[in-house]
């Protein structure tokens, strides 16, 4: 994926992002949160929850019925310990984007 995958950047998160046609729609999603960035486990972890969170909630703007299997990495690149709103507001943006691709 990281190697023939398609990529891009969105505050505060690069994402990669790689599909293929399939009979079966199905979506894996990668999300990481650097320790060079957040040195305490908690923060890392507070930051994949929220992130996961706004996918869980945002995931049917992928599915909208094309039999694509698509492989997706959301890597939050930020120093900074950001709202769950912004969050959202980007992995929203994101998923949008590469809903346009397929």
């Amino acid at each position: 994926m990281f190697e023939s995958g398609e990529s891009g950047f969105i505050f505060p998160f690069r994402y990669v992002w790689f599909a293929e046609a399939d009979e079966i729609p199905s979506a894996e999603v990668l999300f990481s949160v650097p320790k060079k960035f957040h040195k305490r486990a908690n923060k890392r972890n507070l930051l994949r929850r929220r992130t996961k969170e706004a996918y869980r909630l945002q995931k049917l703007l992928l599915h909208n019925g094309r039999p694509v299997n698509l492989d997706l990495a959301l890597i939050y690149s930020s120093k900074e310990e950001l709202s769950y709103k912004t969050i959202s507001n980007a992995v929203r943006r994101i998923l949008e984007t590469v809903a346009e691709h397929l």
